[in-house]
């Protein structure tokens, strides 16, 4: 019968042979989507918009007839009382009690208001649209960032690659070299550089590693996820914006929403200045409802009421100060908002300029990688023959990392040029 002893290491050889989940790829466009559900910045958006529509409700509710209920019990130190004179005798007799309780339920709703609640309505609608808009510009924000924490992690990948390729070719010829040595065909120096520059490989690879765990980590931080989660990412992205660089300008004045933002705060600063300005003006209300008033010596202690009343400020110190006020931040916005439009302007024609240039990048360097590795591979062989030396080796793969590290780099700024253009344009 076996023992517990047995039992367990049964069952810790079938926990080490049992295969690992596999990690699925994750798409950008799924990256895109889990930060959207999960990111605080956008959940902050999110609930900026949510306010700013409570306060459009707010606003229309002024339209709506506000009804006040209230009660109180009033007590007073001597029964009220009142004295006159009848054939010079003073008479003194009760008009109310000593204790009374009092109640009321009136409605009020504003008739006219020389447009104070419209342009508040107004201001707040906006408002509402700025709130929007600045959402849809923290999502484009966010997806950028999160687009741009994806690339790294594929770039660091790749980088972690060719570090261990560069590695598996140094030591491959360090093999070459010793093998040379034992036969007393080359000296201890080339032996010697050949492991300091396979140490130096190394060295790189481990920097790279280093780099590749910060990268995942600031990718899951973005995602809110825990920022040891193991990371697998799809190389598939979203397309170059279609158009020259006129057409994209002008798609990029047209859409991109801060532009829209600053137009909507405009909108509500000029709104809200045109409230203020009209609570100045007559201001017409109908008021109505029931009151009660205990009181024994009162004929009817409870009454029907209606009335209507005018409002008008001839004159007030601050009001047009006030107006002035949000008028001028109005303007100063404006002066933002083109200051923004020469701003997007020069963000779609510099990414338009870098997706340009990646793109002539990328061509060279793909052309280059084949000559630097038939390079390697003919080098390789003269040293093996006799008829190179240990530095022309060593030049060589220097080369050859160097083609594809320019290969590696323009491929993925070429990749974050078009996002970037996607995201100055408008269309992230």
């Amino acid at each position: 019968m076996p023992t517990n002893k047995a039992y367990l290491c049964t069952g810790l050889l079938a926990l080490i042979n049992t295969p690992a989940p596999a990690v699925s790829a994750e798409t950008l466009e799924d990256a895109w989507n889990s930060a959207i559900n999960n990111n605080h910045q956008i959940k902050s958006a999110k609930n900026d918009t949510d306010a700013s529509e409570q306060q459009l409700h707010s606003a229309q509710g002024q339209r709506l007839p506000e009804l006040n209920v209230g009660s109180a019990y009033t007590q007073y130190s001597e029964i009220p009382a009142a004295q006159t004179q009848i054939n010079n005798q003073t008479l003194q007799f009760n008009t109310s009690q000593s204790g009374s309780v009092n109640a009321q339920a009136v409605a009020s709703i504003p008739v006219y208001t020389s447009g104070r609640i419209s342009h508040h309505i107004h201001a707040a609608q906006a408002s509402l649209e700025a709130a929007r808009h600045n959402e849809t510009t923290m999502l484009s924000t966010i997806k950028l960032q999160v687009a741009e924490a994806y690339v790294a992690v594929l770039r660091t990948e790749s980088a972690k690659q060719l570090a261990q390729s560069h590695i598996d070719s140094l030591a491959a010829h360090a093999t070459d070299v010793g093998n040379l040595f034992d036969q007393g065909m080359t000296a201890r120096n080339d032996v010697l550089a050949a492991d300091v520059e396979l140490a130096n490989a190394r060295q790189r690879a481990v920097q790279v590693n280093n780099q590749l765990d910060i990268a995942r980590a600031h990718y899951n931080r973005l995602l809110d996820r825990d920022l040891s989660e193991a990371v697998k990412l799809e190389h598939r992205f979203p397309d170059l914006p279609k158009g020259g660089l006129s057409d994209l300008s002008g798609h990029a004045l047209a859409e991109r929403p801060e532009l829209a933002v600053l137009t909507e705060q405009i909108t509500a600063l000029e709104q809200q200045a045109q409230s203020v300005k009209a609570g100045n003006l007559p201001q017409i209300s109908v008021n109505g409802g029931y009151q009660y008033q205990e009181n024994r010596y009162q004929a009817f202690q409870g009454l029907w009421m209606v009335n209507a009343g005018v409002q008008w400020k001839l004159y007030d110190g601050s009001t047009h100060h006030q107006s002035d006020a949000m008028n001028r931040q109005a303007i100063a916005l404006k002066e933002q908002r083109d200051d923004l439009s020469s701003q997007i302007a020069l963000q779609v024609r510099q990414a338009w300029l870098d997706s340009r240039e990646t793109q002539q990048r990328l061509a060279v360097a793909r052309q280059t990688i084949a000559q630097a590795e038939e390079n390697m591979k003919v080098t390789t062989d003269r040293y093996q023959q006799g008829l190179s030396t240990n530095t022309d080796v060593l030049k060589a793969e220097e080369l050859r990392m160097t083609a594809h590290d320019n290969l590696n780099n323009a491929t993925y700024d070429a990749i974050l040029a078009a996002l970037h253009l996607r995201y100055a344009v408008g269309v992230l």
